[in-house]
């Protein structure tokens, strides 16, 4: 949902900038990428289990942010290569893994609310599959975009409501999390209708491959063609040779 022109516009103020910079001192894009995932995925799972959750909130969020600037390196550059989307696309998954995991274990271990971590675990199962199916989709030619809870979405409720629940406000983690799992679940439904739509168009649009060409008939002549004159048979009965 935030994942639009003016979200896009508005933070490329911010990230565009840092992007050219890097560019100009010949880091590469796909080294930021797996930086920001490494350091996301490790802050996640050694702060947030131990029960720093506000301080495990900030640190992942600063590697969370590499997200941002190696897509600003990528249009500095002029684009992006296949490569680096598809890896983007798996550290993508890594770290959201490693966030929900981790907000599981604390639920199961520290935090004494195994509800929360049923909502942590079906918003991480969600949200893998609603990414997958735009993937999928794409990759068959078929659109899959849109939806209430993107990866923004995703990543803006846990982190909140894990940094409110470290700053005392008890159960402000269980909120977060079961509206994101909710919100999950509808976009879910909502990519499925669209990848529906998407096929339905293009069927619609392509030629029937079984129908047949419409026959159509030779223009007759104005009048019968004359008879070969060395086949004709003469009115007296003889045969010309």
């Amino acid at each position: 949902m935030l994942d639009n022109i003016v979200a896009r516009a508005s933070v490329g103020r911010v990230t565009d900038p840092v992007g050219r910079t890097l560019v100009r001192w010949g880091v590469p894009p796909d080294l930021v990428t797996v930086v920001g995932t490494v350091g996301s995925v490790a802050a996640a799972l050694w702060f947030l289990p131990r029960g720093q959750l506000f301080l495990g909130v900030c640190v992942t969020t600063a590697f969370v942010l590499f997200d941002l600037v190696d897509g600003a390196m990528a249009r500095a550059l002029g684009s992006g290569t296949r490569f680096g989307a598809v890896l983007d696309s798996t550290c993508d998954r890594l770290a959201d893994g490693a966030l929900f995991a981790a907000l599981a274990w604390w639920c199961l271990r520290l935090g004494d609310q195994p509800h929360t971590a049923v909502a942590a675990m079906i918003s991480l199962v969600a949200g893998q599959v609603v990414s997958y199916l735009k993937a999928r989709a794409e990759a068959s030619g078929l659109s899959a975009q849109g939806g209430l809870v993107e990866r923004a979405e995703r990543l803006i409720l846990a982190l909140v409501g894990t940094a409110l629940e470290g700053l005392g406000l008890v159960g402000a983690l269980a909120v977060a999390l079961w509206l994101l799992s909710v919100g999950s679940l509808i976009t879910l439904g909502q990519r499925l209708l669209a990848v529906h739509r998407s096929a339905r168009a293009q069927t619609t649009a392509e030629p029937d491959a079984d129908r047949k060409p419409d026959l159509v008939a030779e223009p007759r002549p104005d009048r019968e063609p004359e008879p070969d004159a060395g086949s004709a048979t003469p009115d007296d009965g003889s045969v010309t040779r």
